[in-house]
């Protein structure tokens, strides 16, 4: 049994819980590489038409009904929107640091009247009971989880699904099949977030997370999507929003003095021309399983 974490629910961060690093905002006091400003809460929605598109739907778990749903690291709120709408019937709880809201200049979604949103760090535990939730759902945190802490969030999750409830995990990896461009950016990426204690290839294991907290029928696949043209348009689609993720860890890489400006303006350049000519692929990594009855 995991302990319950008794919290109660806090005030959203607002902008003043940002650091202001070369032109972007970053959420201060966490690992997360990632900005948290406008232009990262457009690529995060223009992220989900993406990967929804791809992996045709919003998740992948054999969800039969549901009537308390969580979605950890909710970002936008995009995903847990929309499956307010494909339940109405059931209850639809996002988490994170802060709300889109919190972003100066920015108009929340409209949410459906059964979303509601609670401000919390899941490296601090959820503020949720046991088995509180039919599904629970989290995707794309594998730049922001340290290392050491992904098994005890797994743990998390498990706790607060109900038996017989499914966990859900999406995450990527690094971009694959690139040439020297996309290698050395690769690897400056990893340097630049093993600085923060985060794995970047973490992702590929989630499987293994699951089964280690207990879940059952755990199933775990990949999927390589394309990045380029020659992948046609979900190809395309990879491509803009991998040079929008590099793009948006530049200034804490150049203001950490891990690259300068100059010669990460020309990486990018150069994994422009390699994506146009090479089959570079970013992984995908889907996992689910089942908390025991």
């Amino acid at each position: 049994m995991w302990p319950f974490r008794r919290r109660s629910r806090t005030t959203a961060p607002t902008s003043e819980a940002l650091d202001h690093v070369l032109g972007r905002e970053y959420a201060a006091g966490v690992p997360y590489m990632l900005p948290k400003d406008m232009e990262e809460v457009d690529r995060l929605d223009f992220q989900h038409y993406m990967l929804r598109y791809a992996l045709r739907g919003n998740y992948a778990a054999p969800l039969t009904d549901a009537h308390d749903i969580l979605d950890v690291g909710t970002g936008t709120g995009r995903w847990a929107a929309e499956m307010a709408e494909l339940f109405p019937q059931a209850r639809i709880t996002g988490v994170d640091i802060m709300p889109p809201a919190a972003l100066e200049g920015h108009a929340p979604l409209r949410m459906p009247a059964n979303y509601s949103f609670v401000a919390a760090n899941v490296l601090e535990g959820l503020p949720f009971p046991d088995a509180s939730f039919d599904f629970v759902h989290q995707r794309l945190l594998y730049g922001a989880l340290p290392a050491d802490r992904w098994q005890a969030v797994v743990n998390e999750l498990v706790r607060v699904t109900r038996a017989g409830g499914w966990i859900e995990l999406v995450e990527g990896g690094l971009v694959q099949q690139g040439g020297s461009a996309m290698n050395t950016l690769n690897t400056l990426m990893s340097e630049a977030s093993m600085r923060r204690g985060i794995d970047v290839t973490a992702g590929s294991r989630i499987g293994s997370f699951l089964q280690a907290a207990g879940a059952l029928g755990v199933a775990q696949h990949s999927l390589n999507l394309p990045m380029g043209k020659h992948g046609g348009r979900i190809g395309t689609l990879v491509e803009t929003d991998a040079l929008s993720v590099f793009k948006g860890f530049q200034a804490r890489m150049v203001a950490a003095g891990i690259v300068d400006e100059a010669r990460y303006n020309a990486m990018l350049e150069g994994v422009r021309h390699e994506a146009a000519t090479l089959l570079m692929v970013w992984p995908i990594y889907i996992a689910y399983g089942q908390r025991p009855l």
